[in-house]
């Protein structure tokens, strides 16, 4: 429900923290899949290397007051009105689930548990789905379930890495909804935000904020029909594709170890073979 500048934020945001996390869950668990334990967050040294978190902690708060600031001044409709406030409360618990997860990693990790961070984690997933595409018709309501969907797959796998946080399956959807999102949330911004990408029949709304085009309507029904169709489809091919980013990560990472996150350095990496040394039985003498 917003610009294309708006979906492309989110692109960027979204589509290289899942990729990162693809990446760092794949080399955990070629490392040693018997005591692979998923992260909240993948942290690295030197602490640089974490700039897409510290990009969050920053880029987060200034979403939140923009989407509150809009709320404060957008004179349209009641109901586009409140789902700003509603938005911009999504995006503020977002960034306190970050300051939860450096509270843990640099300040008393023995006090918060990973499990009580992913639960946290899943409960922000539950409350964007809840507010995406709020006050949206038309063709954009389709797009916005569509995405609304994928939130619901991170929190399902959020709450169950809570629980369980050794099942990779899970953070491979955590992961690829992640990626996921990010493409068809950039697939979303063209579609819906653009006169060049407009599916065609179907026009923005009157209702609009200046640069928050908010609606999209199609002229004939057999117009929105078609639309919906090829929306439908493009989610399909954007699925087709990140199974594909997924499974062909995975087995670049199995064919050369240099492309695996940590394999020369990284508290994640001694953390984990720490563990190894813990469960490894020691050896057996046979005494003659």
């Amino acid at each position: 429900m917003a610009s294309l500048a708006t979906h492309l934020s989110a692109f960027l945001f979204l589509f290289p923290v899942g990729l990162r996390r693809l990446l760092c869950s794949y080399s955990l668990y070629l490392k040693n899949p018997s005591s692979y334990r998923s992260k909240p967050w993948y942290f690295s040294e030197p602490r640089w290397k974490n700039l897409d978190l510290y990009a969050l902690l920053v880029a987060l708060p200034i979403a939140s007051f923009s989407e509150s600031f809009l709320f404060l001044t957008f004179s349209g409709p009641p109901t586009y009105r409140f789902a700003f406030s509603q938005q911009s409360a999504a995006v503020f618990l977002f960034w306190a689930l970050l300051v939860l997860v450096i509270l843990k990693e640099y300040v008393d990790g023995a006090a918060i548990s990973e499990g009580y961070v992913f639960v946290v984690a899943g409960v922000a997933f539950l409350v964007e789905y809840s507010v995406i595409g709020k006050g949206v018709g038309g063709l954009g309501a389709p797009v916005y379930e569509l995405l609304g969907r994928l939130s619901l797959v991170c929190a399902g796998s959020c709450v169950y890495l809570g629980v369980r946080p050794s099942a990779f399956f899970a953070e491979f959807l955590l992961s690829s909804g992640l990626l996921f999102k990010g493409t068809w949330a950039l697939q979303a911004g063209l579609n819906l935000g653009t006169d060049v990408f407009a599916l065609k029949g179907c026009h923005k709304s009157g209702v609009s904020t200046g640069r928050w085009d908010l609606d999209v309507k199609c002229a004939l029904e057999e117009d929105g029909l078609r639309g919906v169709a090829l929306m439908n489809l493009l989610f399909i091919v954007h699925a087709i594709g990140v199974v594909v980013v997924g499974f062909g990560l995975f087995g670049l990472l199995s064919c050369n170890r240099n492309l695996r996150f940590g394999d020369a350095s990284g508290p994640l990496l001694a953390q984990l073979e720490s563990e190894s040394m813990l469960m490894r039985p020691a050896p057996e003498f046979d005494l003659e």
